[in-house]
This record gives structure tokens, sequence and C-alpha cells, in this order.
């Protein structure tokens, strides 16, 4: 499945953004979808997911702060992130797979994830 993520930009800190992925064409109701970042000079990260059942998951670093959700009527995924620092700063990338995961650790892992959009660049400044 082709992902397309948009959203990113330049913000101060303290403000907010919303990242959206859309699948053109396709459901992603029957999908596992996440949120994963890259930092200049680190390791993807895992940011957040929603199981097929609904259920969210959040990186600690950003639980209470961002939130995932998906409208299944415009097959979008989304990613509401408010009080933004600059460590948030990085290409955030949406993913996504046909399985069902029934370990939580499932989905926090990259290779989880079969289906990747082109990331999207979101640069805080302090």
């Amino acid at each position: 499945v082709q992902l397309q993520a948009s959203g990113g930009g330049l913000v101060q800190a303290g403000e907010s953004l919303r990242l959206s992925c859309a699948a053109p064409g396709r459901t992603l109701l029957s999908n596992t979808m996440a949120w994963f970042r890259q930092a200049p000079g680190k390791e993807r990260e895992f940011v957040a997911a929603v199981a097929h059942s609904g259920g969210e998951y959040y990186a600690d670093s950003v639980a209470g702060r961002f939130t995932i959700s998906r409208d299944n009527s415009k097959n979008t995924l989304y990613l509401q992130m408010n009080s933004l620092k600059p460590e948030d700063t990085a290409v955030y990338y949406c993913a996504g797979s046909p399985r069902i995961y029934t370990r939580r650790s499932s989905y926090y892992q990259s290779p989880s994830y079969a289906s990747w959009g082109q990331g999207t660049q979101v640069t805080v400044s302090s």
C-alpha cells in the first residue's frame, strides 16, 4: 500500500501541528497504522500506533501531547501534535501493516510494518 504523509512544517516550541497520512484508493480500516520519526544522526523511533481494535500506543516521550487517530471514511491517518518541543524535530513517517498484532511490543517495532510513506519534515524552533 502506497502511503502519503503531509502536514509537516516549521513551528515554535509550544505550538501544534497535525500530520496526515493518506492511502489513496485503499482502506486503512483493516490495517495497523503507526507514526515513526527520525532525527538527524539518530535511529528511526516509534511515535504512536493505532490498532485494528482502536487501541492506541504511544512512546513515553510524546504521551499526553500527541494523539493518533484515523478517519476511515477518508482513508486517512492523523497525528495531532500539541505542545511541540525542539526535540520533536525530525522527519515523520507513517507506516501500515495488514496484520493484527496481539503482542504489545509488535506495535513499537518498525519491522512490523510493510508499508511506509515518504516522510514529512517537522521542525520545532526554541
